[in-house]
């Protein structure tokens, strides 16, 4: 296949992946403006805060957004990589834009607290879902909770929900202890219909790859997402032939880039991943890309 015509399909990848993270972002936009924060209810995260944020001081939330994750979008692009913080720079702006956009649409429900809290929970679970899926983030807590994660005996997705506890306890400051947790119930049926989304974001995920190039794959999951990983000896029961099997456990936020990392090198390569629910010991820590 020439050089041109390999180009071609990652292109075509990188404008899809595109298109969806901004689509996911603007999901996110609709939900936030048309049914959660009408109804005096907000979502977590660096979100949340801008929302606080918002109806504090009278400031544009789109703005407030946008300012606010930077520090994170710099984290992002020192811990997981250039692309991961690009895509995620689209994402974000794509939500600051929406809210912007839509803060005048029409409420589509209103007064009911269960049903508000699951449509709008559902609704920005699927945009930020969607997202995550196509290698992006709309908030940077997510990312925080990555790096912590490295120096703490905790779990992402348990370091996730305990920095958003004090994000709920700002939002009950300006919607009351009834805002703030039906804050907290929009924000748990939103990190379950992401998971959905994304099919395994809490946690790790472990990666087995059969591949005829195992030296080049473990150099360039090196190169590009600064892990390392290890060779298993296996024989295939049918051909009777030795292969190496790679091994590598990754964090959630990497997943979008190891598939893109094998498809590219081998597109027929055999890979199992399931998710891991947590890594203790070892060297789980990885080098910053940049």
């Amino acid at each position: 296949m020439s050089p041109v015509r390999k180009q071609k399909p990652k292109i075509r990848r990188i404008l899809s992946k595109v298109l969806l993270i901004i689509l996911g972002g603007a999901i996110t936009a609709y939900g936030l403006e048309a049914v959660l924060i009408p109804n005096n209810v907000s979502d977590g995260g660096v979100t949340g805060i801008s929302i606080v944020g918002s109806q504090l001081f009278g400031l544009p939330l789109g703005v407030l957004i946008a300012i606010l994750n930077i520090p994170f979008i710099i984290l992002g692009y020192k811990q997981i990589g250039k692309s991961f913080a690009i895509f995620s720079v689209l994402g974000i702006v794509s939500l600051a834009i929406g809210t912007s956009m839509m803060h005048h649409v029409p409420t589509i429900i209103h007064g009911d607290t269960l049903l508000v809290t699951v449509v709008g929970g559902i609704i920005i679970g699927f945009g930020m879902g969607l997202a995550l899926r196509n290698g992006g983030a709309l908030d940077g807590i997510d990312m925080l909770a990555v790096l912590l994660s490295r120096k703490l005996p905790f779990g992402t997705s348990d370091l996730i929900l305990f920095l958003n506890l004090f994000v709920f306890i700002i939002v009950s400051t300006v919607f009351g202890l009834q805002g703030a947790i039906l804050s907290g119930i929009a924000y748990f049926i939103a990190s379950k219909v992401i998971h959905i989304v994304e099919e395994g974001l809490s946690g790790s995920k472990t990666f087995k790859i059969i591949t005829s190039e195992p030296e080049e794959m473990v150099e360039t999951i090196r190169d590009r997402l600064g892990r390392s990983a290890t060779y298993n000896i296996v024989r295939g029961a049918y051909s009777n032939e030795e292969f190496k099997e790679i091994t590598c456990v990754i964090n959630r936020l990497e997943d979008s880039k190891m598939k893109e990392i094998i498809h590219e090198l081998d597109p027929n390569a055999f890979v199992t991943v399931y998710d891991t629910a947590e890594v203790r010991g070892g060297n789980f820590k990885k080098r910053n890309i940049h």
